[in-house]
């Protein structure tokens, strides 16, 4: 046969129904309310592979190192295709359908089982496939992709890294009676981190699976199982809920307006969710995460597995102690590590442990990236990502400055991150307390993360101001959001992303693709900022990379290994020491130009004196840029260069722009990414405000513009300081800038009522 009923199994059958049917077979024989289901068997998927002849395709097609991102989507790809091409048998669609029809002519939810899932060191949550409001026409076809979910990207890197071998592995399938659930939710039977005798509820309106995969922020509720006491009620707003749609489908609905603030929970209905997990707990003696519904009245148990999340150490500890209430789902009350808040808002999601580059396609969408430090070529991870979390940093790291361009929370300087958490393993960060929580969050305390939709700020009134307020944009997919600010123009934008993130250094990229693609490369880039803020002005800096970066490229076992690159191969240094590189840049300016984007400006980072200012123009001018016609510059982030500063005007340069970062940092001796010394750096320092005022009053004699596009230009002190001393603009991160304009007004207005006083 190639179906049983709930009825013939139980918990020792985990070979031949997987790990959620033995599970709810288990329920059912106790006696506890689970919906009428049947299984196909983990040996119909077995006899399906086999008698199709698809078994050696599949097993070989998924045998690769996990680690290699490109090869393990190569695999999930051609796994799954081979089982979706493949025709079920007609022995199994008659059995299907025929126990299809026994159970009633509703509705089903069609369900994964695999023989590894649900067990207690090892839930494998979420990795298998899952459909609801399944209609008989396209049962067999939900079955199908149920086995295919066997083998999606998530599911064999999981597998390998439990160390469960492929081809050990089955899949059953539960066919369950459709509970269209007024109220469903999931009951932790004891506290989640500690183990303590806490039970926490949580609820919503609709299907269980507005609650499970996030969509909506359910009640919470928490009991003291020893005392029966509520100890904590907290009722979220429920914006949506999941409802079985008039085609049959899952859709999302409103919730009613009247409803949306109600309590979902009643003393009654929470009395007995408990009771029943607590005879679920007693059955399987050991605690458990249990899935409910609640239609007419009645409750219905979807699912049971074990806790896997609980802390031994902390169980251990925790005896005789009351584990507070606190949070739900999740353990918030375990802060297990902490850093410096460098992107604020909170997120929670899978970890995914990020040790190299090829790692980065495992990163999916709402996970939350774990790195020693992030660089550039991982911002298409970092998208994707719902938090950032690194080892080393501090607030002007690249991982901290590119969060807050995408709206990311990040904690970063955490010192063993990668060390002490696992993937997989959920967490929850908040950026702006600096701290990661094991589990998932309050939602009775935890603020929305900032999206990385455009951020049209809150305050719909732009101030006008004599200081142009500018915004930095570090890399080009932060232009739509940068642009919505309403800011007068790009005060940084950064080339090495566009590079860098090709995964390959300068030279390896034009040996592989050729100048023309390298310079395309570049003009792509700067094309999408400059359109997206046409005709405000968009300053682009030249290449401005460490070598440490690129040496983790292809091709970067060809540059210089430096005991600090912060101090070494990088800026106009780089360019002037490589001018066949440097003229590809340049001749991406060039071509802008020629397609018409007037407003990019052109600036050289990290010059010392005046020669090296000097020996870019004539290379600009070979390139076939006109210094006399265009807009260029350069960055103030040395003190040689401030005390120089005279020199530079006399090159012809139109604008001066202080990269705070790093003028500070070279004035004070501190490396700002060192967590040891991060504290001492300060960009409010006397020594580095009194080389920015001497800065800013020879530009002004001179009638060169002046700038500062750092961190720095986010801080009110500094703000107040630049205006005072005649700043010709501010460069603020994204979500500062309406900050900043409201904070240039204020002072622009105290030192107009002074002069007239």
């Amino acid at each position: 046969m190639h179906t049983l009923w709930l009825a013939e199994i139980g918990a020792d059958d985990l070979e031949l129904v997987g790990g959620k049917a033995a599970s709810l077979g288990e329920l059912t024989g106790a006696g506890l309310p689970v919906p009428s289901a049947f299984v196909v068997t983990a040996g119909t998927y077995r006899s399906f592979i086999e008698e199709t002849g698809i078994e050696e395709a599949l097993f070989e097609a998924v045998d690769v190192d996990s680690d290699d991102s490109g090869a393990l989507a190569e695999a999930a790809e051609r796994a799954q295709e081979l089982i979706l091409s493949t025709e079920v048998p007609a022995s199994v669609r008659e059995d299907v359908l025929a126990a299809y029809d026994e159970l009633g002519d509703g509705a089903v939810a069609v369900r994964s089982s695999a023989t590894a899932e649900d067990l207690p060191d090892a839930s494998f949550a979420g990795q298998q496939d899952t459909y609801l409001n399944v209609s008989r026409t396209d049962l067999l076809d939900r079955v199908k992709e149920c086995w295919a979910s066997l083998f999606t990207q998530r599911a064999i890197y999981y597998r390998t890294e439990q160390g469960f071998a492929h081809d050990a592995v089955d899949i059953a399938v539960v066919v369950q009676e459709m509970v269209d659930a007024e109220k469903s939710g999931v009951c932790f039977t004891s506290h989640p981190s500690t183990g303590a005798p806490t039970a926490i509820v949580e609820a919503a309106w609709g299907l269980g699976e507005a609650v499970v995969s996030g969509t909506v922020s359910p009640d919470n509720y928490v009991i003291d199982r020893e005392s029966g006491e509520v100890d904590d009620v907290t009722v979220a707003e429920k914006r949506v809920m999941c409802v079985r749609g008039e085609d049959g489908r899952t859709v999302e609905r409103s919730v009613p307006d009247e409803k949306r603030d109600e309590q979902v929970l009643d003393e009654d209905e929470l009395r007995r969710l408990v009771d029943l997990g607590e005879a679920v707990e007693a059955h399987y003696d050991c605690p458990q995460d249990v899935e409910w519904a609640l239609r007419d009245d009645e409750v219905y148990l979807l699912q049971s597995r074990p806790i896997t999340t609980i802390d031994d150490a902390v169980a251990g500890g925790a005896s005789g102690a009351t584990a507070d209430g606190g949070a739900m789902q999740s353990q918030t009350d375990d802060v297990r590590l902490s850093g410096i808040g460098s992107s604020p808002g909170t997120a929670s999601g899978a970890v995914r442990i990020v040790r190299k580059l090829d790692n980065l396609d495992k990163v999916e969408q709402g996970d939350i990236i774990v790195t020693e430090m992030t660089t550039p070529d991982m911002v298409p991870a970092m998208k994707r990502a719902a938090g950032i979390v690194t080892d080393q940093g501090g607030m002007t790291s690249h991982a901290a400055i590119v969060s807050r361009e995408l709206g990311v929370p990040a904690v970063v300087g955490t010192d063993d991150a990668t060390g002490r958490l696992r993937d997989g393993q959920p967490v929850t960060i908040d950026g702006d307390m600096g701290t990661v929580e094991v589990g998932e969050p309050d939602e009775s305390a935890a603020e929305p993360a900032e999206s990385s939709e455009p951020a049209e700020p809150a305050s719909p009134v732009k101030p006008m101001t004599g200081t142009e307020v500018k915004v930095n944009v570090s890399i080009p997919e932060a232009a739509e959001r940068a642009a919505a600010t309403g800011a007068d123009g790009v005060g940084l934008l950064r080339i090495e992303h566009m590079i860098l993130s090709t995964d390959k250094t300068p030279t390896r990229y034009v040996e592989d693709h050729g100048e023309r693609a390298y310079v395309e490369e570049i003009v792509e880039g700067v094309r999408g900022v400059a359109e997206a803020f046409y005709p405000r002005p968009v300053r682009v800096r030249t290449l401005d990379a460490p070598s440490d970066e690129f040496r983790q490229l292809q091709g970067g076992e060809d540059e210089p290994a430096e005991h600090n690159p912060m101090l070494g191969y990088r800026g106009v240094r780089r360019s002037l020491d490589r001018p066949d590189e440097f003229e590809l840049e340049l001749r991406a300016f060039a071509r802008l130009y020629e397609l018409g984007y007037d407003n990019v400006e052109l600036m050289i980072p990290l010059v010392t004196d005046a020669e090296d200012v000097l020996r870019a123009k004539s290379l600009m001018q070979a390139a076939g840029i006109d210094p006399e016609k265009r807009d260029w510059g350069v960055m103030v982030e040395t003190p040689a260069s401030a005390l120089c500063i005279e020199e530079l005007c006399d090159t012809g340069i139109d604008f001066a722009s202080f990269g705070t970062n790093d003028l500070t940092q070279y004035t004070l001796a501190v490396d700002r990414n060192n967590t040891n010394v991060a504290g001492r750096f300060d960009e409010l320092h006397p020594a580095v405000l009194d080389l920015m005022a001497r800065v800013i009053g020879t530009c002004r004699e001179r009638g060169v513009a002046t700038s500062i596009c750092g961190q720095a230009a986010s801080k009110p002190e500094m703000v107040q300081f630049l205006v005072d001393e005649g700043v010709s603009s501010i460069s603020a991160n994204i979500d500062a800038v309406r900050d900043v304009q409201h904070e240039v007004k204020r002072v622009e207005q105290r030192l107009l009522l002074e002069s007239v006083r």
